[in-house]
């Protein structure tokens, strides 16, 4: 017991330490990870740790997030990727593979070990990629769905490769090792529905299987967690959902697949399902904690001493693969359509090899298909190039992508008809003021930045212009001298201040309406002049705290006179506040702004009470006891059906 707190302690330790860090440098939790495997890796050897075995359990972390990213996705959605995941991840594997084995035989490995390395180096890691792609937000990206899709495809190509290597034994090339007794051992060891069965009942039993997790996704979970929400313990429904995916990574282990391949089948399937978020927030730190330990665990099983005595062939091995696989991708990559950055990102993504080297490599030594001595450098090979892959994203983020932004900038658009009303942006924000003004026929020009959405506008005959709204030049093309109006709704706090202040000292007669983050921001675009400023979020809190009051029985004109009341209230405190606000201070390090704050809040919170106790005595009066109850939906339906698009209508982008 004691040995094992210890090593929960020091695997807990290492990770609290050196990711934070390793994330304040922008560096990504997964090489932080790496990096505390790495430290704490004599201390596991002084300890004689098995990591081997505690690799082996934390894999299971793989299998989960498969799970949590197939309940992000739909049938429907997969069907649409049904080419890349083919073709690209097809391609990927097999060109990979055989370029990889050629060099292996170039030179001078006999080709049946060549080719199972191909095999071996063919797949990437799907726990470093899908991890890293999630914590930058590239997983929606072109490049991300790319990288998504040849990941799941090298998980289910595992399956034929685990049949196809026996067939590649030779005995006679092995190194003088027990590989029979290694095999038998593992056989022992695992549990097998298929083991010794004749092909055609292999595959019966293996469709029967995914059919079952098919049939249990869709009848089988609704009244299992409906039965188990009955208790109203939350740690039965987690244990439950645990038990779920436990349940299936089992059962496809034991019909000889994929556990990742099976959980990733059950998620999708449930992706439709209302217990989907609730699984997703039950499964999710599990999912965290285990592949932080995995991680580490890769960063410990590095040999060291072995890696010293065969540094440059290990390196020289390892920075070649990366570079072969960077370079198929990226060619596959542009034969498939994936475009400037994106492609870039896939080909560094996955130029690494992936976890599940470990266990073919160990399955190729058991079944007398690749030396001990030649696996033991191989292994070196994958757990140094999934080292590497945090710094192949680092180099993305700070050369690739701000050099692909610089030039694949498309020249600005000539504006033809400068307009009294301009507005910059065609956001969720500035959209719905542009569509307005379009409604009632205004003369308007409309500028936003981003092609893929002036695109999109142009597509259901919406005129719009590409521009940077922050250069003067772009201004005047607009026609600023001769407009009324400029509405500044574009996706930047600090761009925004500064094009409200240069039109207002330029440009003085022109109406500014300026849109506004947060209240600090308020301030700021105060200072900078700007006429009118709209705080984005703050007319839809009003709606919400409206509806929070009809649902606790005010009737509508009663929760309306309190929410107006609030906001003609709040408008002069802010108004006050912005002119005691100093720029260049903190406001909460500015004593004298959170004095005068703090008097607002409780001035502010005294005229709405005042508000409320007129509305209790007027009801009073009346001779109601108690509050008329109305019905919360009805009125969430009537305020959700002001904000629906017209159909065939583009919806802003967010």
């Amino acid at each position: 017991m004691t040995g094992f707190l210890m090593l929960a302690t020091l695997f807990l330790l290492a990770g609290v330490i050196a990711v934070p860090l390793a994330s304040r440098f922008g560096l990504g939790s997964v090489l932080g990870y790496l990096v505390a495997g790495i430290v704490i890796s004599p201390m596991l050897g002084w300890l004689h740790v098995d990591v081997t075995a505690i690799q082996h359990f934390a894999e299971f972390g793989v299998v989960m997030m498969l799970f949590l990213v197939g309940l992000e996705l739909e049938p429907r959605m997969l069907w649409q990727m049904r080419s890349k995941l083919l073709g690209l991840g097809g391609l990927q594997v097999v060109v990979t593979t055989l370029a990889v084995a050629a060099v292996g035989i170039a030179f001078g490995l006999y080709w049946t070990i060549a080719l199972t390395l191909g095999m071996v180096f063919a797949l990437s890691s799907t726990a470093i990629v899908l991890q890293t792609l999630g914590e930058k937000g590239l997983l929606r990206s072109e490049g991300g769905q790319a990288s998504f899709s040849v990941l799941l495809f090298q998980d289910i190509a595992v399956i034929p490769m685990l049949a196809f290597i026996p067939l590649l034994a030779m005995p006679s090339l092995m190194d003088a090792a027990p590989a029979a007794e290694h095999a038998a051992e593992a056989a022992h060891q695992s549990f097998s529905l298929v083991e010794g069965r004749p092909g055609w009942q292999v595959a019966l039993i293996t469709l029967a299987a995914i059919a079952a997790v098919i049939a249990a996704g869709i009848y089988l979970t609704r009244p299992v967690f409906r039965y188990v929400a009955m208790a109203g313990l939350r740690e039965i429904f987690v244990a439950t959902a645990l038990a779920f995916v436990v349940g299936i990574a089992l059962l496809m282990t034991a019909v000889g697949l994929s556990p990742a391949l099976g959980t990733f089948i059950a998620g999708v399937v449930l992706a439709g399902s209302e217990y989907r978020h609730e699984l997703e927030s039950d499964i999710d730190p599990f999912r965290g904690l285990l592949l932080g330990l995995f991680f580490m665990t890769v960063g410990a099983s590095i040999d060291f001493g072995l890696l010293l005595d065969n540094a440059v062939l290990v390196i020289g091995a390892t920075l070649g693969l990366m570079l072969l696989k960077a370079a198929v991708l990226y060619v596959l990559g542009w034969v498939f359509g994936v475009t400037g950055s994106d492609r870039c990102l896939f080909a560094l993504a996955l130029a690494q090899a992936g976890e599940f080297g470990f266990v073919l490599l160990s399955f190729t030594v058991a079944n007398d298909v690749i030396p001990q001595s030649i696996a033991d450098i191989a292994l070196l090979i994958v757990a140094l190039s999934m080292l590497l892959t945090p710094g192949l994203f680092i180099i993305y983020d700070r050369i690739v992508a701000p050099r692909f932004l610089d030039t694949q900038q498309r020249e600005m658009d000539q504006i033809q008809e400068p307009g009294k009303i301009i507005v910059l942006g065609h956001g969720r924000f500035g959209g719905i003021v542009a569509r307005m003004m379009r409604a009632l026929g205004k003369q308007m020009v409309v500028v936003d930045y981003s092609s893929k959405q002036l695109e999109m506008l142009r597509a259901f005959g919406v005129q719009a212009y590409y521009g940077d709204a922050t250069r003067p030049d772009l201004l005047h093309a607009t026609g600023i001298g001769d407009a009324k109006v400029l509405v500044v709704a574009i996706d930047n706090k600090d761009q925004t201040t500064e094009i409200v202040q240069y039109v207002r000292q330029n440009f003085p007669h022109v109406h500014v309406v300026a849109r506004a983050f947060d209240r600090i921001h308020v301030y700021e675009l105060f200072n900078a002049g700007a006429h009118d400023i709209i705080r984005e979020t703050f007319d839809s809190s009003l709606r919400a705290a409206r509806s929070v009051l009809e649902a606790l029985g005010l009737t509508r004109p009663e929760a309306e006179e309190i929410t107006d009341g609030f906001a003609a209230a709040d408008q002069v405190h802010m108004r006050r506040l912005a002119e005691k606000w100093r720029p260049g201070i903190t406001a909460h390090e500015d004593e004298e702004f959170v004095k005068n704050a703090q008097a607002a809040t409780e001035e502010l919170e005294n005229q709405v009470r005042s508000i409320g106790t007129k509305i209790r005595e007027a009801r009073e009066a009346a001779g109601q006891t108690a509050p008329i109850a109305g019905h919360p939906d009805t009125a969430a339906a009537e305020d959700s059906a002001g904000d629906r698009d017209p159909p065939g209508y583009p919806a802003p982008a967010s």
